[in-house]
């Protein structure tokens, strides 16, 4: 995987055309125009939308002004989840520009966390790092790394930069060749038509007779019905995302 750089790249610079509209029963002293970002589908909200708040708050009294968040459609967007799963999850039929709805108060508590900072975010998102190495190698490589170079992983991150992130990230999805592979699969699948919100189970990329799994192998195992009939492999679309946990690739 860390050979297909540009692969890498293509993945990493995907970006998503968004609109953002101030909610109508916020209260403006003038009129607020929409505010127009490319999002980058690895980041997360939070980390990429201070020029969205600050277009907005220009705009209102500083009395009005609470925690920001985000809907599309009526439902709140969660700021631990990528921005390319919330738009495949919520969005991928619909036309582009993502039109997404900013408020500023009436915050969704039963909804949505609190995000009192971008190291609320940091925090979470090495919380899934450390996961995901653990399926993969025992957390050998995560508890090897300095500080420095998990401060590296996340600036990278935060800043969208690319070789940054991918010269520490690159020690994670490395493996030793005679071990074909990670002990398991670190996946989540995640889903809108059921209550459970993801899927997540332990799943090895080597089948017993030394075949090396697929993505096919994965769904038929732990989501079945996610899956087309066998006389057409196609998977259906139904409300049904799958990342590579804590990775961004």
């Amino acid at each position: 995987m860390t050979d297909d750089k540009d692969v890498l790249r293509d993945v990493w610079f995907g970006r998503i055309p968004t609109c953002f509209t101030l909610y109508q029963d916020e209260i403006t002293e003038r009129e607020a125009e929409p505010y127009y970002l490319l999002l980058p589908r690895v980041s997360y909200l939070t980390l990429v939308t201070d020029k969205v708040k600050k277009h907005f708050q220009k705009v209102m009294r500083q009395e009005d002004i609470s925690e920001i968040w985000f809907e599309y459609e009526g439902t709140p967007l969660k700021w631990h989840y990528p921005i390319g799963l919330l738009f495949d999850l919520l969005a991928s039929s619909s036309a582009l520009p993502w039109n997404i709805t900013v408020h500023f108060k009436s915050f969704p508590e039963k909804d949505l966390l609190h995000c009192p900072s971008k190291d609320a975010v940091e925090a979470h998102f090495m919380s899934c790092v450390k996961e995901a190495d653990a399926l993969k190698h025992k957390s050998q490589v995560i508890n090897e790394m300095q500080k420095k170079d998990h401060k590296q992983l996340w600036m990278g991150l935060q800043n969208d930069r690319f070789d940054q992130f991918w010269a520490i990230n690159r020690k994670l999805m490395e493996y030793p060749a005679e071990e074909n592979g990670f002990r398991y699969i670190p996946f989540r699948i995640y889903q809108t038509t059921t209550e459970r919100p993801f899927i997540q189970k332990l799943f090895r990329p080597v089948a017993a007779d030394g075949q090396l799994h697929t993505l096919g192998d994965l769904l038929r195992e732990v989501c079945p019905s996610a899956l087309a009939p066998e006389d057409n492999p196609t998977p259906k679309r139904q409300g049904l995302d799958v990342q590579a946990c804590a990775q961004k690739v």
